[in-house]
């Protein structure tokens, strides 16, 4: 890869194997093939019944989330800046490319006017979402999930609270539209609401900060002169009743692949897409989680 062309899908995933046949790996750790790596989109709840005092509660709490959706669990996650590298490709979008994204059915729920007048279209977060557990697996399911007790860098926030609350994560991805020379972001946002809001006053709440975090991306892309093909946005929540702990995470680890969940060549294809990733591994679709929200955000220009 040379600073004047762009990274193929072949030099991502050439430069991202780990060492070991089933786990994927943190990026950095010795042994993986190249200098290249994959970043994975996760947004977990959690909650567990409060028993211990409240810090414990609260690390219990977080292991939940962390082992809920796409399964990161025991693992030591490294809070590492917003900033995928030009070395890195996006699980569901450059490798295991999600269908919808390619055939239409995933449409725009907005656009936003960037500095230098294009529109980018706010996309929802789920594909991405949907990609990264494919790959992990879930707890009770497990496919290709990081190393027990690997180190991983990831753009995280977490936050944790006993009930009786609502907690939800929320994440916005901009992808930077010359990959060649500029980093695409990512933006988290996790915290609660109280039990007995009135609902249209949360549902504002929410619109809210879903608009804060585009006018955050569009900002630093002003500021760093980086427009956006695509944004995607959503967020997670959860209730949680009186005697128990939630807790939110969203986080993006950055790894190296298993071996075995490595894509094979498809012939005439820039890309293998999700579903041919999966029949490859003999995987199924899971189904849609039902605490995923689609914000749907104004459509203001500026």
């Amino acid at each position: 890869m040379t600073s004047d062309q762009p990274m193929s899908t072949a030099e991502a995933i050439g430069g991202a194997v780990g060492p070991f046949d089933d786990y994927c790996d943190g990026f950095g750790n010795p042994g993986s093939s190249g200098a290249t790596y994959i970043s994975v989109v996760k947004l977990s709840t959690g909650m567990v019944a409060k028993q211990m005092d409240s810090v414990v509660d609260e690390i219990v709490a977080h292991d939940r989330a962390e082992k809920n959706d796409a399964y990161a669990g025991q693992v030591n996650m490294i809070p590492s800046p917003p900033f995928p590298g030009i070395n890195s490709a996006l699980w569901g979008y450059d490798v295991a490319r999600h269908n919808g994204l390619d055939s239409g059915t995933i449409e725009p729920m907005s656009f936003r006017v960037q500095f230098d007048g294009s529109q980018a279209p706010i996309l929802p977060l789920g594909p991405l979402l949907e990609a990264g557990e494919q790959l992990f697996g879930t707890e009770s399911a497990r496919r290709y999930p990081l190393l027990p007790g690997t180190h991983v860098h990831c753009a995280i926030k977490e936050f944790s609270a006993a009930g009786p609350t609502s907690v939800w994560a929320a994440m916005a991805v901009g992808v930077a539209r010359d990959r060649r020379h500029h980093t695409s972001v990512f933006t988290e946002d996790v915290g609660q609401d109280p039990i007995g809001e009135n609902p249209a006053r949360r549902v504002g709440k929410v619109q809210r900060r879903m608009d804060l975090m585009v006018d955050g991306l569009l900002k630093e892309g002003t500021e760093t002169g980086v427009c956006f093909s695509e944004i995607f946005l959503g967020f997670k929540s959860q209730s949680i009743p009186k005697g128990y702990v939630g807790s939110a995470l969203a986080c993006v680890p950055c790894v190296v692949l298993a071996r075995s969940a490595v894509p094979n060549p498809v012939a005439g294809s820039a890309t293998v897409m999700l579903s041919q990733w999966e029949a490859q591994h003999g995987f199924s679709r899971r189904p849609a989680d039902d605490r995923l929200h689609l914000a749907a955000v104004s459509r203001r220009r500026g």
